[in-house]
C-alpha cells in the first residue's frame, strides 16, 4: 500500500481532477465517491473499484483484494475529499456503460433538474419504489458529481439510469410503449390520479422553468398533484417522490 504526503502526488491529482471536472470524469471513465457506506454498497452490488485512499489509516474490508490502495495523513486526505471533514475512505469508481437495449415497465423523466441533491434524491427514491429507469434529458446536473452520488445513497450503483436527448428520447419511449405524462402547473393539467400511471412514464421539469413547451409537446397529457391551493409548488425531487409513489401503487 502506498503511503502518500504530497499534494503533487498524481494520485491526489486524479482524484481532485475527478471530483471537479465532469469532462474529465467522462474521459477516464470514472467517479468518486466517499464514505464507508457507498464503499459497501459498491462492493455488494458489484461496482468495478480502480482505487481506494484511506484517511490516515488503512482498514481491512473484504473485497478489496487486488485493488490500488493508498494511504494518507488527514490534512491531505481532507485536501483530496470531495466532502469535508470526511472520514473515508475516498475511492475511484469504474462508470458503466449504458445498457443499448432496455425493456422498461416505467421511469420517471427528469428534464433540466440541475441541483446534485435533487437528482440524486430522485435516484435514490426511484430505486426504493422501483422504477424501472430514472431517464436524464436536458441540462440535468452529472450523475456522477460527487454530491449527486453522495445523495443517492448508495442507490447509485443499483438503479438504471439513461441519459437522453429529446429525439432519443421520444424514440426510445416508443420502442418501450411507455406513454408519457408531463407534471406541470397549467390549466389543461388533470389531477394524477385520475391517469394510469403503473405503466408510464413521467416527466418532472425544474423547479424554476418546469418542463419545457418541447418536452409538453409529447407528452399525452398533462397532470398536476393535487396540493393545498395556497402552496405554488414543491422542491422538484418532492414532487418526483410522489408521482413515483403514485406510479407504484
Amino acid at each position: 500500500m502506498e503511503k502518500i504526503t504530497s499534494r503533487k502526488n498524481e494520485h491526489i491529482r486524479h482524484i481532485r481532477l475527478l471530483c471537479s471536472d465532469s469532462q474529465y470524469r467522462r474521459e477516464n471513465g470514472l467517479f468518486i465517491c466517499d464514505g464507508m457506506k457507498l464503499l459497501k454498497e459498491a462492493l455488494n452490488f458489484g461496482a468495478e473499484i480502480q482505487s481506494v485512499l484511506w484517511n490516515n489509516q488503512a482498514q481491512e474490508i473484504e473485497g478489496l483484494d487486488g485493488i490500488k490502495q493508498f494511504v494518507a495523513p488527514t490534512e491531505l486526505f481532507d485536501y483530496a475529499s470531495p466532502m469535508k471533514n470526511s472520514p473515508g475512505p475516498v475511492f475511484s469508481v469504474k462508470i458503466p456503460c449504458e445498457e443499448s437495449s432496455v425493456k422498461l415497465r416505467n421511469a420517471i423523466v427528469l428534464e433540466n433538474l440541475q441541483d446534485p441533491g435533487n437528482v440524486g434524491t430522485v435516484i435514490r427514491t426511484a430505486n426504493a419504489f422501483n422504477i424501472d429507469a430514472v431517464i436524464l434529458t436536458g441540462s440535468c446536473a452529472d450523475i456522477y458529481n460527487p454530491k449527486t452520488v453522495r445523495a443517492t445513497m448508495g442507490a447509485v450503483f443499483r438503479q438504471k439510469i439513461i441519459v437522453k436527448n429529446l429525439n432519443e428520447l421520444k424514440l426510445f419511449l416508443k420502442e418501450n410503449d411507455l406513454p408519457l405524462f408531463g407534471a406541470a402547473l397549467s390549466e389543461r393539467a388533470v389531477d394524477m390520479r385520475s391517469v394510469a400511471l403503473k405503466k408510464a412514464a413521467v416527466a418532472v421539469g425544474s423547479e424554476g422553468r418546469g418542463l419545457s413547451r418541447e418536452i409538453l409537446d409529447i407528452c399525452e397529457r398533462e397532470i398536476i398533484i393535487p396540493m393545498n391551493p395556497d402552496s405554488e409548488s414543491l422542491n422538484a425531487a418532492v414532487a418526483a417522490s410522489v408521482l413515483m409513489w403514485e406510479m407504484s401503487r
